[in-house]
This record gives structure tokens, C-alpha cells and sequence, in this order.
């Protein structure tokens, strides 16, 4: 605000860098809550791990022709334990589940799944194979999902975008990650037998749950 209490006009290149606000707004919870998502919005790490072809076309994303580091999602992590989102970008075999739910257990939170493509989101042509999960929503809670077989790399930030869209309307008095009862333990480990089993479909007992 200036001394006339007006506001203050800010150049529409410059809003998603500047945030004009009174004192007063300053110590809102509205204003804790978009400088707290402005922050993650803009620093959103993937986890560098590829499944199929998707994979290729999110390595194309990455590079200098549709460089989605103008979204401050260049550093691709080795590591989930520095990183918050997971890219599920390609088909998800029975074997590699397992492994797939190990690296989403030992990301920290805030974290975020985006399944990139037909085979991630349902199974794609592989729908109906003996050894092809048909989507990974069955095992882990997916945020974005991207069509495609596989999506461009235009598809991809586009869905990148939409995440960014989702952290924007998240409250820090809302989220499960600092609700200590609500909080949520790891996704189990699924068993592979005649076919995949969620050991939260049954009961203690062995039984399923109705």
C-alpha cells in the first residue's frame, strides 16, 4: 500500500514474483497460507525415476526446448528422500509396485503423486496383462493425472501447472502432514501371490474386508 492507501499496481510480469500487502494482512492466516504455498508451488522436486516411454517424454520436459524449470521444478532428485513429487510415468509392473510404494513411503511430506500417461493412470494397452498393475491410484493417492499414450511434454507442464493449482488452494491448518492424529501411516507393502494383494483389504485374520 503507499501513503493514499491505495493500491498499489504491479506489472503483470512481476505478479508472480512480488506480493504487495498492509501489515495488517501480513499476520493473516490467508497471507501465512500463500506465502507458505507461493514457496512450495515454486520448488516442487521430482523424483528421477522413469518406467517406459513416458519416461523419455518427461526427460524431454526437462530439457532447454520446454524447460519446466521456469517453474522452479529443474532439480530432479536421485533421491526421494529429497524430493515431494513422484512421476509415475510409465507402465507399473507387479514386480516394480513394491518398489514404487518404497520410494513413496520414504519421500518426506508434503508429497505429491502424478501418474503421467494411459499406463499409470489405467493400465493402458497393458490393461489386461498378467503382470501390469491397472492403475496406480489402486495402491497410492494419485493428485494429477495426465492422458496421453504418452503425453507430450506440453501435456506434462500442463499437469505440472495443475498441481501448482492444488498447493495454491492448500491451508497449513489444514493439511494432514502437521495433524498429528490424522497424519497417516505408510502405504503396506503389497504381496505378490497368485496375484497383488493389498494387505489393507484385509483383516487381521486373513480375511477380506467387506
Amino acid at each position: 500500500m503507499n501513503d493514499e492507501n491505495k493500491p498499489v499496481e504491479v506489472p503483470e510480469e512481476l505478479l508472480n514474483q512480488v506480493a504487495v500487502t498492509s501489515m495488517g494482512e501480513l499476520a493473516s492466516q490467508s497471507f501465512i497460507d500463500k506465502a507458505y504455498n507461493w514457496g512450495r508451488r515454486n520448488s516442487v522436486w521430482p523424483v528421477f525415476f522413469g518406467l517406459a516411454c513416458c519416461a523419455i517424454e518427461m526427460i524431454a520436459t526437462a530439457s532447454s526446448r520446454y524447460d519446466f524449470s521456469r517453474f522452479g521444478m529443474e532439480v530432479m532428485r536421485a533421491s526421494p528422500r529429497q524430493a515431494d513429487l513422484l512421476i509415475i510415468s510409465g507402465t507399473v509392473t507387479k514386480k516394480m509396485l513394491p518398489q514404487i510404494i518404497r520410494l513413496y513411503n520414504q519421500m518426506p511430506e508434503p508429497k505429491y503423486v502424478l501418474a503421467m500417461g494411459a499406463c499409470a493412470s489405467g493400465g493402458g494397452p497393458f490393461k489386461e496383462g498378467y503382470n501390469v498393475v491397472s492403475g496406480i491410484d489402486k495402491f497410492l493417492p494419485v493428485d494429477v493425472y495426465v492422458p496421453g499414450c504418452p503425453p507430450t511434454p506440453q501435456a506434462l507442464i500442463h499437469g505440472l501447472m495443475k498441481l501448482q493449482e492444488k498447493i495454491d488452494s492448500q491451508s497449513i491448518k489444514e493439511v494432514s502432514w502437521y495433524d498429528k492424529e490424522n497424519r497417516g501411516d505408510p502405504i503396506p507393502m503389497p504381496v505378490l501371490g497368485p496375484d497383488l494383494m493389498d494387505p489393507r483389504d484385509f483383516s487381521a485374520n486373513g480375511k477380506a474386508k467387506e
